[in-house]
């Protein structure tokens, strides 16, 4: 249900691709690879049968596709920014100094600034001006004609492949490549022209909070005049966010309220589904934690449902923490409440949810597990570590073992030596929340 997006990169680069494509849930990625940036243009020529965008991991195969194909749909490349040439003059300072430099895709002025925030002085600069600056044998003649005329002693390039000819050449080198930040801020500029974003931005959001442990909170107060104060304050910061929302909020009574937002405001107050600003205020002003839910549908009966359906999960993991069920109810989350900047995103897919319930896995157990993985970033765990997680016997956890080992759930990866004489415990994988 996602945006399907058409990433093009090369093979040596997929892995911190597809690791940073897991931050952007609303994305349904199709990620191709090459082994030279010739095979870009068939790629993206496949692509654009399925994605409604293309995303390359540099100018180089963006503009050899643009040369022989007409796109069909929008088409973006990534573009480099600083952290990834401080990164290339750190691993070239350690191979042959920076006492001068060829330079191509890098402006003169970047370069320098870079020297500059560094605290080094800049040395002798060769940069490539010429009008073809994504031909790769011009690129490789210009770092090539400046070593053997001794103006550089190493060569900085945009360009895996001209890297790669280069240090054949035996010639000091190091390719610019993109770091984590720019391949993020590159892709979260790469939905903003499709058509689905457009279309989802005014899609009905609803949402439903709930403020965990109300009688234990309420009961530390003297009198009823300060618990009736308290509620107030806490619906006047919850008035706050639904205005910041540009939404509405109603007090469904106990404990919960509903607020009714757009998808668009939605995910930029997020950040892409990520944090909710929110939590971090509540702790910090009234030491209180909250459960949300947040529910997305075709109508507003299916956002309400998918909604109530993530608050119980928040609720069964153990509160202070977020889930959001999307329209195909796949669930993003468990998305830590208390501290955003440390956030652990998770996409659950549909089908593995039906698999897991198929398997006698309840969405109370893979609330509770899911929330256990990515507060801890543990995957192997003992039965008797899985009784106390998930509050039953040991009878039952075995029970369960086996059901989740038969539907390929859980795998059995070794044994723990008891401390005395006493029989190993087996340790277990949870390998279906690998990723998390």
């Amino acid at each position: 249900m996602g945006i399907p997006i058409g990433v093009i990169c090369p093979e040596s680069f997929a892995g911190p691709m597809a690791d940073a494509l897991k931050d952007f849930p609303n994305f349904e990625p199709l990620l191709r690879t090459y082994r030279s940036e010739d095979e870009a243009p068939g790629l993206a020529e496949d692509l654009m049968k399925e994605a409604e965008v293309l995303f390359f991991s540099g100018p180089l195969p963006y503009m050899k596709a643009k040369e022989r194909l007409k796109f069909a749909v929008p088409a973006h490349y990534l573009h480099l920014t600083g952290t990834g040439l401080y990164r290339a003059l750190f691993c070239l300072e350690k191979k042959s100094g920076l006492v001068s430099l060829s330079v191509d895709t890098l402006t003169e002025s970047m370069v320098i600034k870079a020297f500059k925030e560094l605290g080094e002085p800049p040395g002798a600069l060769s940069v490539y001006a010429g009008s073809k600056p994504y031909d790769r044998e011009e690129l490789i003649s210009h770092h090539r004609r400046n070593h053997e005329q001794g103006i550089s002693t190493a060569a900085l390039t945009g360009f895996r492949s001209v890297s790669e000819a280069l240090k054949e050449l035996g010639i000091p080198n190091e390719w610019v490549v993109p770091t984590r930040q720019d391949i993020i801020v590159g892709l979260e500029r790469a939905p903003l022209s499709t058509e689905t974003r457009r279309s989802k931005e005014s899609q009905i959001v609803l949402g439903i909070i709930a403020v965990d442990n109300t009688g234990e909170l309420f009961g530390k107060r003297s009198s009823e005049h300060e618990v009736q104060k308290l509620r107030l304050d806490i619906h006047r910061m919850l008035l706050g966010y639904a205005e910041s929302l540009d939404g509405h909020l109603t007090y469904l009574g106990g404990d919960e309220y509903l607020f009714i937002t757009t998808r668009g405001i939605f995910e930029r107050e997020t950040g892409g589904y990520k944090f909710f600003p929110l939590a971090r205020e509540a702790a910090r002003s009234f030491g209180l934690s909250l459960s949300v839910g947040v529910g997305f549908g075709r109508s507003a009966n299916e956002a309400g449902t998918h909604a109530r359906q993530a608050l119980r999960q928040a609720r069964e993991a153990g509160g202070n923490i977020s889930f959001i069920v999307r329209e195909d109810r796949s669930v993003i989350g468990p998305l830590e409440m208390s501290a955003p900047l440390e956030y652990n995103l998770a996409l659950t897919d549909a089908k593995l949810v039906e698999r897991a319930e198929s398997s006698g896995m309840t969405l109370a157990y893979l609330s509770k597990l899911s929330a256990h993985v990515s507060r801890r970033g543990q995957l192997d765990y003992t039965a008797q570590e899985l009784v106390a997680i998930l509050g039953v016997t040991t009878r039952s956890v075995h029970r369960l073992l086996l059901q989740w080992t038969d539907a390929d759930l859980v795998r059995a990866v070794g044994e723990q030596k008891a401390p005395a004489k006493g029989r190993p415990k087996q340790i277990f994988r949870l390998i279906f929340l690998e990723g998390f």
